[in-house]
């Protein structure tokens, strides 16, 4: 421990979403005291911490006062501003660390970095104008504009057939994008891999998404993929946290082409959906890996004990049908009349249509006893499409 930061201590979170309500109650497990910062007054994070600093990102007061008390702190999502995370690094360890974030939050500098270091990845080229969608070759479409910063779910994400679609795009997003060709591919997967202060890494299963409307809907662990495309996919994303010299958890996202080639999509330099499994389904989840890594204690084993499917569950689960104006609660009951699924709710007070609000971790003692809970799951709760994974 003498290099650890001890429990009782007090641990830092950046943002008060779901992803640090859930980094919170493993840190309180662990014996660490949260503070957030987040502006929300009543955030998932914020609810749950043992101090919620209620304030902008880059308040200075707020920042110091959260330096003033934290012995290393992180962060839930990307767009938090890197000058926050360079501020508290002065008094405290901070992962990722603010130059890792900074390439991870802008589509332009990550496939740069990606391409730059060799890493495969969809073929793209850069509009920082529209002048520069009038003139994109050819042999980009049919592709994606995604705008560079602050698109996630599907938002700011266009599909164009041709170049005059690309500058229509580039022009409602109003900011520099990122053209990609449409590819093939068979799967999408994704791998969240840990990487600590001593450059030690652990990787958990691969995950197989499937997605509606550009939001993730289900995740399937372990993927059901050849174990050598497996190796292959991990080996890739630890590979791309050791050339970010990165530090904390990291996930990276890919397509699985029909040819078995592995193409990089995207990458979130934090917990992920796809890893929510991890927390019933393996010995350490994300979540305390998260913790484990910012207070330098040893990684913590990432084998799955048990297949899992995670389903989403978005606001629209609320609202049954096309009909529903006022929000129903969801027959939570009968979800859990299925002894082997674990709800989690994210506790935000106003369910609203593709609003993540929660999800349900369906287990197994077998991948396929696994799925069809998942899919009575999907039934039970009206959400479409229970069959088509």
């Amino acid at each position: 421990m003498a290099d650890s930061i001890p429990p009782g201590s007090w641990l830092g979170l950046l943002g008060g979403g779901q992803l640090g309500r859930m980094f919170c109650m493993a840190a309180q497990s662990l014996g660490y005291k949260v503070a957030v910062l987040d502006p929300g007054s009543a955030s998932p994070a914020g609810t749950v911490a043992d101090r919620h600093i209620a304030a902008d990102y880059l308040h200075p007061a707020a920042l110091a006062e959260l330096a003033a008390l934290v012995a290393a702190a992180t962060t839930e999502f990307e767009n938090v501003p890197a000058a926050a995370l360079q501020f508290l690094s002065q008094t405290a360890r901070v992962t990722p660390a603010a130059a890792s974030v900074a390439i991870a939050q802008d589509r332009i500098s990550e496939k740069m970095f990606l391409s730059g270091h060799g890493f495969p990845v969809v073929p793209y080229t850069i509009l920082r104008s529209a002048s520069d969608a009038r003139d994109a070759d050819a042999g980009f479409f049919p592709g994606v504009v995604k705008t560079a910063r602050f698109g996630y779910d599907g938002k700011g994400q266009v599909t164009c057939e041709d170049s005059a679609s690309a500058t229509a795009a580039t022009e409602v997003l109003g900011r520099p994008c990122v053209l990609e060709l449409w590819v093939p591919w068979a799967k999408e997967i994704s791998v969240i891999v840990a990487r600590n202060e001593s450059g030690e890494t652990a990787s958990w299963p691969v995950a197989e998404n499937r997605h509606r409307c550009g939001i993730l809907d289900v995740s399937i662990a372990p993927a059901r993929l050849p174990p050598s495309m497996c190796a292959r996919a991990c080996g890739l994303a630890t590979r791309v946290a050791t050339a970010l010299d990165y530090r904390g958890v990291l996930c990276v996202e890919m397509f699985v082409g029909e040819d078995g080639a592995l193409l990089i999509n995207e990458i979130a330099p934090r917990p992920h959906n796809s890893g929510h499994y991890t927390i019933d389904a393996c010995v350490t989840s994300q979540f305390e890996q998260q913790v484990r890594v910012l207070a330098d204690l040893p990684l913590g084993d990432t084998r799955q004990h048990t297949p899992a499917v995670m389903v989403n569950l978005l606001g629209d689960v609320w609202f049954p049908g096309p009909d529903t104006k006022t929000a129903r609660e969801p027959p939570w009951r009968d979800v859990l009349r299925q002894p082997q699924a674990k709800l989690h709710l994210y506790g935000k007070a106003e369910p609203r249509p593709k609003r993540k609000m929660g999800h349900v971790t369906c287990l197994g003692a077998t991948l396929d006893d696994a799925l069809a809970t998942a899919r009575d799951v999907r039934r039970t709760l009206g959400i479409g499409g229970a069959g088509d994974f």
